[in-house]
């Protein structure tokens, strides 16, 4: 009897022949994989980074996008709302720092006896407006054009208003205290009973108005005349003491104290 063989290649011979028992997948469903190969330890390849998070699906962000633009929308009225309070206000605690008119379009608007303080008017039209009566206290009206314009008793203290477009505006009665007027043209203004008290204004400019300044401002009680510093030898020829350089008269118009030598006999603009 010869004895059964047991050599390895023997053993690895022996195949089972129903494969079916071994399986995990049916047969059928091979189509459609649902197993997953274990993933091999060590290996530091692909295999070992996590599997990527769905997608979302694109309707979802378009939705997003919509609620939104919605909650945008309805807060609108909201500030709206609030912006016009702050404008009718004249800004925080009423101080007038809302009020924006720059490079505003007010050829002939009407606003008078409104308080315009601290406003900015910077590059505005106000040709052939009326603002008489209105408090412009601590405005901004650099470049602005106010030709013909009417200011009529109109508080014009501490205002910026140089490069500004005077020519033929009514300033009867208004108040200049301290503003600045350098590189203004006032040519043919009307400027009977106005102060213009320490006010910052081109030495050639302030010799044209005084060729024709009258009246006293019915607010101060100060002479327009004397507000400009008319025929007045010892007043600081600059205007005030914080005019630039620019409004200083020529050098030989001075004396040793700075101010206008009589000998030139250019001090007095009658």
């Amino acid at each position: 009897m010869t004895p059964a063989s047991t050599s390895p290649l023997a053993a690895a011979a022996v195949v089972p022949t129903n494969l079916s028992s071994f399986s995990r997948c049916p047969p059928r469903r091979l189509p459609r994989v649902s197993c997953l190969a274990a993933p091999e330890r060590g290996g530091g390849n692909a295999s070992n980074a996590p599997p990527a998070p769905p997608q979302q699906p694109r309707w979802r962000a378009a939705v997003s996008a919509a609620l939104a633009a919605a909650v945008v929308a309805a807060s609108m009225p909201a500030y709206a709302d609030l912006n016009r309070f702050e404008a009718e206000q004249r800004g925080e605690f009423g101080i007038g720092s809302a009020a924006q008119f720059g490079s505003a379009d007010l050829k002939k608007a009407v606003h008078v006896n409104e308080n315009f303080r601290r406003a900015n008017f910077t590059s505005a039209d106000m040709r052939e407006s009326d603002f008489s009566g209105s408090t412009f206290n601590g405005a901004y009206l650099e470049k602005a054009v106010a030709y013909k314009a009417n200011f009529t008793g109109a508080d014009l203290s501490d205002t910026l208003m140089d490069r500004m477009v005077l020519n033929e505006a009514n300033l009867t009665n208004a108040v200049l205290v301290r503003s600045v007027l350098t590189r203004s043209d006032l040519g043919g203004a009307i400027i009977e009973g106005a102060d213009f008290s320490d006010a910052v204004i081109d030495l050639p400019q302030k010799q044209a108005l005084c060729k024709y300044a009258s009246g006293t401002n019915p607010i101060t009680g100060v002479s327009t005349r004397k507000s400009l510093g008319c025929g007045n030898s010892r007043r600081n020829a600059y205007g005030s003491p914080s005019s630039p350089l620019l409004s200083a008269p020529p050098q030989k118009l001075l004396d040793r104290d700075g101010f206008c030598d009589p000998a030139t006999g250019m001090c007095d603009a009658n």
